[in-house]
C-alpha cells in the first residue's frame, strides 16, 4: 500500500520528541526519507548533559526498526552555518529535499516588565530565525533545481501558535515569533510559488514538554480514560503530512489543529472605519473614535 510521502525527502526540526516526534514517525510510515533534526536541549534550550540517547537517535532508531528510513541531525538551525548543514545532509544521505517542517521552539515565559534581553533574544532566535534560516537554503536549494529544469511540487511547513495569533499574556516573546512566522509564511508563499513550492503553517494544541510547563495545563490536558484524547501530539501529524504532500491545495495559510479539528486562520483584516474629507482634530477624532470603542 503506497503512503501519502512515497519517495519524498522531508527535514523536520524539533522531531526527538513531541509534536516533532509524531511527525517524523508519521512521514516514515507515509512512505517519506526522514532527516530528524534536534539538538536534545531541555525546554528552555539549554544542554541537557543526562547522558541518555539523544532524542534524534532515539527517533531514528524507531524508525529504522519499522522499516523506515532516517538520519539524525543535531546541528542548531537557528545558527547560519547549522541550518546549510541541516538541508545539505538532506542532499547528501537521501539525494534531494521535497519538504521542510519548522518544528524547533523552546519556551522562557516571563511579564513584560520582568523579561530580560536574553530571555528575548534567545526565543525570537530560536522560533523566528530558526524558521527563517533552514527555510532560505532549502528555498536556495530548490530555485536551483527549478533553473536546471528539475522543478516539482515541494513544500514547507512552518510552526505558529494560538499565543502568536490570539495574544497569550507572559508570552511577548514567543507570541511576537509566532506571530511573525504566520506573516513569514504568507509571503514566504508568495515568493515561492514561481518554484512550485507551497507554504503553510499550523498552530497546533497538544499535550507537549513546552505546553505542559505552563501552569494548570497539565490538568487540563491530562488523557481521560475511554475518551478520545484530543491532546495527543500524534493528532497534529496527519495535517502537516496533507500539506506536504502533493495533494495539498493550500499555499500561505495558518491552519488551527487539536484532537480531530482543523481550522483556517483568517490574517489581520481590516474593520471599522471613521472617515473625514480633511485633517483630523485630535478632539474631532477622538469623538468619533469613540463610537467605536463603545
Amino acid at each position: 500500500m503506497s503512503g501519502a510521502l512515497d519517495g519524498r525527502v522531508a527535514i523536520i526540526t524539533g522531531a526527538g520528541r513531541g509534536i516533532g516526534r509524531e511527525h517524523a514517525l508519521l512521514f516514515a510510515r507515509e512512505g517519506a526519507s526522514v532527516v530528524v533534526n534536534d539538538t536534545g536541549g531541555r525546554n528552555d534550550g539549554s544542554v541537557d548533559e543526562s547522558g541518555e540517547l539523544a532524542p534524534a537517535d532515539a527517533v531514528v532508531e524507531e524508525i529504522v526498526a519499522a522499516g523506515g528510513a532516517a538520519v539524525a541531525n543535531h546541528d542548531d538551525i537557528a545558527d547560519w552555518a547549522g541550518a546549510e548543514a541541516l538541508v545539505q545532509t538532506a542532499i547528501d544521505v537521501f539525494g534531494g529535499l521535497d519538504i521542510l517542517v519548522n518544528n524547533a521552539g523552546i519556551l522562557r515565559d516571563r511579564l513584560l516588565v520582568n523579561m530580560t534581553e536574553a530571555e528575548w533574544d534567545d526565543v525570537v532566535r530560536v522560533h523566528l530565525k530558526g524558521h527563517f534560516a533552514p527555510s532560505r537554503f532549502a528555498a536556495a536549494y530548490w530555485r536551483e533545481e527549478s533553473k536546471a529544469g528539475r522543478g516539482k511540487p515541494r513544500h514547507i511547513v512552518n510552526t505558529s501558535s494560538t499565543s502568536g495569533l490570539l495574544a497569550n499574556p507572559g508570552q511577548t516573546n514567543y507570541g511576537a515569533a509566532k506571530s511573525g512566522i504566520a506573516t513569514f509564511t504568507q509571503i514566504a508563499a508568495k515568493e515561492l510559488a514561481r518554484y512550485d513550492v507551497k507554504v503553510n503553517a499550523i498552530a497546533p494544541a497538544a499535550r507537549t514538554r513546552l505546553t505542559l510547563a505552563t501552569p494548570g495545563l497539565d490538568e487540563i490536558m491530562e488523557a481521560r480514560e475511554g475518551a478520545f484524547d484530543e491532546w495527543d501530539p500524534a493528532n497534529i501529524a496527519p495535517l502537516v503530512a496533507y500539506l506536504s504532500s502533493t495533494e495539498c491545495q493550500f499555499t500561505g495559510e495558518v491552519f488551527f489543529v487539536q484532537g480531530g479539528v482543523v481550522r483556517r486562520v483568517r490574517s489581520w483584516e481590516m474593520a471599522e472605519e471613521v472617515r473625514s474629507d480633511r485633517t483630523w482634530s485630535v478632539s474631532e477624532l477622538a469623538k468619533a473614535l469613540a463610537e467605536i470603542a463603545s
